[in-house]
């Protein structure tokens, strides 16, 4: 199990479109991957659940993954939230 700290950089948050696509990609990784926010746990797999978290710009989550690709998941997740 890895986990980060990430900021979201994201302009408009993790909300609609960017939380679709955010899912998308977090389904494209057989790893467990998860958010925390204030110890809310949220299922990065379940579009109902990102986006009730409601992730605005500079909003810090913890990323976690577990599982057999879960580096490359962080890797790209990281990337997905922080980049503007």
């Amino acid at each position: 199990m890895l986990e980060r700290n990430v900021k979201i950089g994201l302009k408009e948050g993790l909300q609609s479109k960017p939380a679709a696509q955010f899912v998308e990609k977090a389904n494209t990784f057989s790893s467990n991957i998860t958010l925390i926010r204030n110890e809310k746990v949220i299922a990065a797999k379940s579009i109902m659940g990102v986006m009730a978290a409601a992730l605005t710009p500079g909003t810090e989550v913890k990323l976690i993954a577990d599982g057999s690709d879960e580096e490359k998941a962080l890797d790209s997740l990281e990337k997905f939230l922080s980049t503007p």
